[in-house]
């Protein structure tokens, strides 16, 4: 997120901040002549490594951020991929949609607050994240993909299945366990403390290893595209990365049967914890709709 907020500094905030809460003119200008009184380019009193600043500025940027890649990636999944067939399933309730929008919204700025500190933390550059790929070398950035993949998707698995103990599940989970058809707008329809602790992984990874800032974002933008993508309810089955990779049919499942496929992007997790069901056609939702029609 320090990435973001520089580039939202160079090109929009700078001048945002200097028109809301300029720098004494008087101040600046006391012993300049008159060329570089021209020249001189409008500064806000509160500069960029004021905290205060880059607080308010991180909770924007995130805001519009997660919003603006939400409708993208959940409206794009709904328009071309999802089947809206599954809108017909006995267990899809009315106005759906809608509600799973609602519930989204409603997480968004709680998670952004929660979230917050490890932004924060990282402008202020207490992460290990690293601008220049020869600091560790073209084997370390493209090895460190898989790696980062790997560390939050076990990451997950485990706050995930916590997530379904009774002790927590009702107040915590059970919000978006309320999609049991789900489209691709119960991505993000979570309880924000259920959403934020399993984000957790994510903004943990660079703090224990290097991983390169450009590659961060891509991963963080990834891994939206993913929560949404295996939210469509899709059961194709008999793929040949069927066994590895947990999938649209695998989360489909999920919501379906509670307690399998924990997983978020590879099946080993479940696979070695005993949770792992294969998805299969005869388990598919839309046999339901089927037998209703």
């Amino acid at each position: 997120m320090d990435l973001v907020l520089h580039l939202a500094d160079d090109y929009l905030l700078d001048n945002a901040w200097a028109r809301l809460l300029p720098l004494n003119d008087n101040l600046v200008h006391s012993s300049a002549n008159f060329t570089s009184i021209m020249h001189h380019v409008q500064q806000s009193a509160w500069p960029r490594d004021y905290i205060p600043r880059q607080i308010i500025s991180l909770i924007v940027i995130n805001l519009v951020g997660v919003h603006f890649l939400y409708f993208l990636f959940a409206w794009l999944s709904y328009k071309f991929i999802f089947n809206h067939e599954m809108m017909r399933h006995p267990r899809f309730l009315e106005n759906q949609v809608k509600l799973e929008i609602q519930s989204s919204l409603q997480a968004f700025p709680v998670m952004t607050i929660l979230t917050l500190p490890w932004f924060q933390a990282e402008v202020m550059g207490y992460s290990q994240l690293y601008d220049n790929v020869e600091d560790y070398g073209w084997t370390y950035f493209v090895l460190s993909i898989p790696f980062f993949l790997i560390f939050t998707d076990y990451g997950i698995y485990w706050i995930h299945r916590l997530l379904h103990h009774p002790s927590v599940y009702k107040t915590l989970h059970k919000t978006h366990h309320k999609w049991i058809v789900p489209t691709p707008f119960a991505s993000h329809a979570f309880h924000p403390v259920d959403g934020y602790l399993q984000s957790v992984p994510y903004h943990l990874f660079v703090f224990l290893f290097p991983l390169h800032r450009w590659l961060y974002l891509g991963l963080f933008v990834f891994v939206n595209f993913w929560t949404i993508i295996i939210h469509d309810s899709d059961m194709i089955t008999g793929h040949a990365l069927e066994t590895m990779i947990n999938g649209p049919a695998h989360h489909t499942l999920h919501h379906l049967y509670f307690t399998v496929n924990y997983g978020q992007y590879f099946t080993w997790a479940d696979r070695v914890s005993g949770s792992y069901r294969q998805p299969e056609s005869s388990l598919d939702p839309m046999l339901d709709i089927k037998k209703k029609s």
